[in-house]
């Protein structure tokens, strides 16, 4: 499409007013030719007026119409999107503004809106199928209400600058007597010394320089929250964290619910892993008094949500030394073909942006992996600041995840509307269990990157890998999601902004700040998802417990193997059962999809039986030590 074009359609009000009357003229037997009037003739007897059509006659009438243009105006806004977020300039802020107001006109409009209400007020004589379509588009359309379109217009304004601000954001690692920075880096420069360092004072420099946008980011929060908690209580949804969890077909109490248990049942092994963690890293430190409660820039992680290098005697990056950036990403595409997925497009390797950016070349690009469905057809394409270590190794084996899921269901069986995961946290695990299969020491050894005479203990390696999977869940399921759920659902005073998101670190995590912060920031603000992808966190905390029980039944039902020891690669059974589970993308439930696959409800008793030999010897290693936070 055009630029021309473009803007013309971000017009808003009369591109609005011009599909109302689209939709208001819609025939009921769309393509179906006009008759031309017939000649005058002799009245005849009068017959029967015709059929009313059927309400799934009007269902795929309107359908007809909604899903070819939902695909055009969803590849203008992905367009818009990936300028900003590969070169952030104002100039394609503004595109990706305008975009998102042309998105809103169209997904929300009132008229929309009340032909879909029409439809499903008569559900029972609509097919599954079209029902689902349907509830698709009405959350959709609470995303940008045509009934308060000052509002949703607003909002979009605000999520373009906020990702700008934080796409753009130098970070700094010393400032001079004026506060311009003398010593800039980036986010894999933080995340390097985070990982490699063992002096306190310089993790201390990197953690602090990794929080200071969130000062920057905070006033943008704040004014989000109000815009976003607008648009979705004007279709009737408690809160914008309410609107996010309707996706799963669930509501608010229920899914806190799912993820408190979740902490339950994980919280045993995690006190043991948090036990062993400081002990050990007080001792590399060198600090005699091991906290209660571990500070944040000990960790090697910016919000400690993984903790990588604290296991002795396991270097992961160590494989990876001699390897470049493109080696990594073409290993990741064969194991894809190796079990029976296609080549990925020429596309996805022309439009791709898969490097860090040259060093002395001024282009900013959003520093967060991404996987994008630009056409929701053949246009895929990763965001991604690949480098050789063992971090963008699994990275982009889960990247590809998303891309193989993109490719599978985009096929004529599963409508535009529909081409998602079987729940977000679907999409989320089935790039994970990508990850957990590219950790598995067989493979590693097949790839050359293990030598089978020195293999490591799989405690250790087990240990490794609890370092962020297990780790991972008190801050997806506790500190991300419960903080979210206070920001919307409970509107959060903004006085406790910041206090809160301390809180709930040092209640799920037990860590604390290496000193106290203050209300003139927001840390939540420095992750991305807080900002541009907001309420649905849960998404990864849900895809811990989905990656694991579709590894444990690949492994054990399929492969025959122990799942600490599982090599997919090369096995098209594997591929075709995991091709069956992503071809249908949103056309099912996902509790039917999960119980169909691996014959069992969601549970977390695979992940439990994954991880415990690391719990019987964490126990033995941490006897006699003060656990607990």
């Amino acid at each position: 499409m055009t630029r021309s074009r473009f803007l013309l359609l971000a017009g808003g009000a009369s591109f609005a007013s011009a599909l109302a009357l689209l939709v208001h003229t819609l025939p009921v037997n769309a393509g179906t030719p006009a008759q031309k009037p017939a000649p005058k003739a002799a009245p005849a007897p009068v017959e029967a007026k015709p059929a009313a059509p059927s309400a799934e006659q009007e269902a795929q009438a309107f359908l007809s119409f909604y899903n070819p243009m939902y695909e055009r105006l969803s590849t203008v806004a992905a367009e818009a999107a990936w300028k900003a977020s590969t070169d952030v300039k104002p100039e394609h802020e503004g595109e990706r503004t305008g975009a998102g107001k042309a998105w809103g006109a169209f997904a929300g409009n009132r008229v929309i809106i009340e032909k879909v209400r029409a439809l499903l007020a008569r559900k029972a004589e609509l097919q599954p199928l079209t029902v689902r379509q349907l509830e698709r588009i009405m959350l959709m359309a609470a995303e940008a209400p045509g009934t308060i379109p000052d509002v949703v217009n607003r909002r979009v304004e605000l999520e373009s600058r906020q990702s700008s601000l934080l796409d753009g954001w130098q970070f700094c690692l010393q400032r001079d007597k004026k506060g311009a920075c003398a010593k800039p880096t980036d986010a894999n420069g933080i995340d390097k010394i985070l990982v490699e360092s063992k002096k306190l004072p310089e993790r201390l420099t990197a953690w602090n320089a990794a929080k200071e946008v969130g000062t920057t980011l905070r006033p943008g929060i704040l004014q989000l929250r109000e815009v976003r908690n607008q648009v979705a209580r004007e279709m009737g949804h408690s809160s914008f964290f309410a609107l996010q969890v309707a996706d799963y077909r669930m509501s608010v109490p229920e899914m806190m619910t799912l993820l408190d248990q979740l902490l339950v049942d994980t919280r045993p092994l995690y006190e043991q892993i948090h036990c062993y963690a400081k002990h050990t890293l007080a001792q590399r430190y060198g600090v005699k008094e091991v906290p209660q409660k571990m500070p944040a820039h000990w960790l090697g992680n910016r919000w400690a949500q993984a903790w990588p290098g604290i296991v002795e005697g396991v270097d992961a990056d160590a494989p990876f030394k001699g390897k470049t950036p493109e080696w990594i990403v073409k290993s990741a595409e064969a194991f894809y073909v190796g079990i029976g997925f296609p080549t990925l497009p020429d596309g996805f390797w022309k439009k791709s942006d898969l490097y860090p950016v040259e060093k002395g070349n001024p282009r900013k690009k959003n520093s967060h992996a991404s996987a994008w469905h630009m056409d929701l057809g053949s246009d895929v394409r990763s965001l991604m600041s690949v480098e050789s270590n063992s971090y963008w190794f699994g990275t982009t084996h889960h990247e590809l995840g998303h891309i193989y899921y993109y490719v599978s269901y985009t096929r004529p069986d599963v409508p535009p509307v529909l081409r998602e995961g079987a729940n977000r946290s679907f999409h989320e695990g089935m790039g994970d269990l990508m990850a957990i299969a590219a950790g598995q020491q067989p493979y590693l050894e097949k790839m050359g990157l293990v030598q089978k005479d020195k293999p490591v203990s799989q405690e250790q390696w087990l240990l490794e890998e609890a370092m962020e999977s297990i780790v991972f869940i008190p801050w997806g399921a506790g500190v991300m999601s419960h903080y979210e759920h206070d920001l919307y659902e409970k509107n959060l005073p903004e006085a406790e902004l910041n206090k809160r998101w301390w809180d709930y670190v040092a209640q799920y995590q037990g860590i604390v700040p290496p000193a106290a912060r203050d209300e003139s920031t927001c840390d939540a603000c420095t992750k991305t998802h807080i900002n541009d992808d907001p309420a649905q966190y849960y998404d990864y905390a849900l895809a811990s417990i989905v990656k694991y029980q579709l590894h444990d039944h690949i492994c054990r039902k399929i492969l025959g193997k122990d799942p600490h020891a599982c090599d997919y690669s090369g096995n098209k059974a594997v591929g075709e059962f995991l091709q069956g589970i992503m071809k249908l993308g949103a056309t099912r439930d996902w509790r039917e999809v999960i119980q169909n696959a691996t014959g069992k409800a969601l549970s977390t008793q695979p992940l439990a039986e994954y991880y415990a030999p690391v719990l019987a010897y964490l126990k033995k290693q941490n006897e006699g030590r003060q656990c607990g936070f």
